[in-house]
């Protein structure tokens, strides 16, 4: 029977009557020690099931080709058994303070009166409209490292302590503003304008921004080999602090919209690693009007040890450590959006997921979704690479946001 918060045809199989797989206490510890390799099953028709096994194919050759790209740059650098032990010293600080539950400890307010610089973009042959101004935003991030140990090494990537986003916003605005976040590696605008369907929104009334996340784009450290390798290379301390900077400068660009800008709403989404922030942001700020994070990450130490042959060098070095599953997520809980309750209602949250997402597999999706209250949930038949039924998933988005009083009733849907 179709769970009433899942607005989508696939739905979980036997949904109402199946445990969450939330845990109760602290997650990390009492989370399946096999939930890596623990698949999230659906009621499906045979249509779906055949689209999503094609999906699902060729998320496993990307995952392949990341899982080998991630694994050779970044766990010889930051999860090597030196690092890991390096990591264990950091781990009472940051264990206390997710025990604490207080995402408060960790995400600090960041302060008012940052000075944020805007000149006009170029974006041809993108979206241009003639009723709006396109604009890049830029401002030197005061982020602090929230660990001791990582104010020099984190600190030092001075690319990095310089925040961006780009917004296209209406002449006549101000107006409703959705901030879309990007995933991993994938921080370029034109990639991102057709899988947010930013053209769509701004026509429907919304004024839009994508902000660029730490070590992404000419955020970057020197000699990076690819877009978003430190957010990782440094290892489970870098991660944690990369997510911490990543909701302090959002909540400086926030904070830029609403004062400055005089937008009254502001919204947010993002796909995968940007879900994985989005998700973060709804258990920190509540002056969002919704977060709606799209096939989003949310067990990174599970999704590692689910990457393969990335999966296979982690394991050899937790067990060379002598760390176990929970040891892994216990390194990574204060940076999660698990290990705290959000401060948004269920009515303001909704979730996307791929039912063949086999990058961020949809047990991540569902486990989100559980400590969510069973918010509103949409399932489409693909993948993480192959977003099938992506008109109807943004259709039942703009219908969220009309609910909300976010977007004007009778627009284009």
């Amino acid at each position: 029977m179709k769970d009433s918060a899942v607005v989508s045809r696939i739905v979980h199989e036997s949904c109402e009557r199946a445990a969450p797989l939330m845990p109760s206490g602290h997650w990390w510890e009492h989370l399946d020690d096999d939930f890596a390799r623990t698949p999230e099953r659906f009621a499906l028709a045979r249509a779906d099931r055949m689209q999503i096994g094609a999906a699902a194919a060729l998320d496993h050759v990307v995952r392949a080709i990341f899982g080998t790209m991630v694994g050779s740059t970044a766990i010889p650098f930051g999860f090597n058994p030196i690092e890991l032990r390096r990591s264990m010293r950091d781990a009472p600080l940051y264990a206390e303070l997710a025990e604490s539950g207080d995402p408060t400890r960790f995400f600090h307010e960041p302060p008012s009166g940052v000075r944020v610089r805007v000149k006009p973009g170029r974006w041809f042959p993108r979206f241009d409209p003639e009723d709006g101004v396109c604009e890049v935003v830029r401002f030197d991030s005061p982020f602090q490292p929230v660990h001791v140990n990582q104010h020099r090494p984190y600190l030092r990537h001075d690319r990095n302590r310089v925040a961006y986003a780009r917004t296209i916003r209406h002449r006549d605005g101000p107006r409703p503003t959705i901030v879309a976040i990007h995933g991993f590696t994938a921080e370029g605008y034109l990639i991102n304008e057709w899988f947010f369907a930013l053209p769509w929104f701004y026509r429907m009334g919304c004024d839009i921004a994508l902000f660029t996340l730490p070590f992404h784009g000419p955020r970057q450290t020197r000699f990076s080999p690819f877009s978003g390798h430190g957010f990782f290379a440094g290892g489970s301390s870098r991660f944690n602090e990369a997510v911490a900077q990543s909701v302090f400068d959002f909540r400086i660009l926030l904070n830029w919209l609403q004062r400055e800008q005089g937008a009254e709403q502001v919204g947010v989404t993002g796909l995968s690693l940007g879900g994985f922030i989005s998700s973060m942001l709804a258990s920190v700020e509540d002056k969002l009007a919704f977060a709606l994070p799209n096939v989003p990450i949310i067990s990174v130490a599970d999704l590692v040890l689910e990457w393969q042959p990335m999966g296979a060098l982690m394991r050899a070095a937790l067990a060379a450590s002598n760390l176990t599953s929970a040891d892994a997520r216990r390194l990574v809980a204060v940076s999660c959006p698990l290990t705290y309750k959000p401060v948004l209602p269920p009515e303001r949250l909704m979730i996307v997921g791929g039912a063949g997402d086999r990058l961020a597999p949809p047990k991540h999706s569902r486990l989100l979704w559980d400590h969510w209250q069973r918010c509103r949930m949409y399932w489409f038949p693909g993948s993480h690479s192959i977003h099938l039924d992506r008109g109807k998933y943004l259709t039942e988005m703009a219908r969220f946001m009309i609910g909300l009083g976010f977007l004007p009733s009778g627009g284009a849907l």
